[in-house]
């Protein structure tokens, strides 16, 4: 494969595993090569790449006689994906709290300003604020975690989290008003600069876990 193929490849993959993670193709969508080319103006060689690749990371089914599909979610496999990536998290965050300098820090700090910027716009404009808080938000949990030393643990948390994402993207459509998400974050923050990891973990834990109820009311 040559070069421009593989960054159709990759730009198809980017595109797809987006409109997925929004919602913007539901779950169970029949993705047919013909019109996601006509779609994203991508040609069927790469399309396949990217929905091959799209399987690997599960958002993605693949079924002899009726082709790719988006995977279906249910209140199950998000508990199941809670629970995981609870345990994800919490061994990326104590890794990354014992190994981290004034830099990782930093990050921390500037990831959640962004973030606080970004909650604004989107309590502003919840319709096209959305995006970018997702952006920021992904940012955010990324820089706690930076310093984590093990390549492996922090390829599967971003498995996991874009898999949680796309639950997650549910709440959002229906928002509790009580929640204050920023002031969540800033806790998690709070507990993970002070080097206090029980703290940090168990915040980290209870912030998954309340997305997902609030998921789960919506599902239900």
């Amino acid at each position: 494969m040559n070069i421009a193929q593989e960054t159709l490849s990759d730009r198809a993959h980017a595109m797809l595993r987006g409109d997925i993670v929004s919602g913007r193709l539901p779950p169970e969508t029949r993705l047919r090569i013909a019109q996601l080319s006509e779609t994203y103006g991508i040609g069927a060689s790469p399309l396949r790449e990217a929905l091959s690749k799209l399987t690997a990371e599960f958002l993605v089914i693949f079924e002899a006689q009726r082709g790719f599909s988006v995977a279906p979610v249910s209140a199950e496999e998000l508990r199941d994906i809670s629970r995981v990536r609870c345990d994800l998290e919490s061994e990326a965050l104590q890794r990354a709290i014992a190994a981290g300098d004034d830099s990782w820090e930093a990050g921390i700090v500037a990831a959640f300003y962004a973030l606080g910027k970004a909650d604004s716009r989107r309590r502003e404009n919840p319709s096209d604020g959305a995006s970018d808080w997702e952006d920021k938000n992904r940012a955010f949990h990324e820089a706690l975690v930076a310093a984590c030393e093990s390549p492996w643990l922090k390829r599967l948390r971003g498995l996991i989290y874009y898999q949680h994402e796309r639950y997650r993207r549910i709440s959002l459509t229906h928002p509790d008003p009580a929640r204050d998400l920023q002031a969540e974050h800033q806790a998690i923050m709070d507990a993970t600069l002070a080097r206090d990891t029980p703290t940090a973990i168990r915040l980290s834990n209870a912030h998954i876990d309340r997305t997902t109820q609030a998921v789960l009311k919506v599902i239900a």
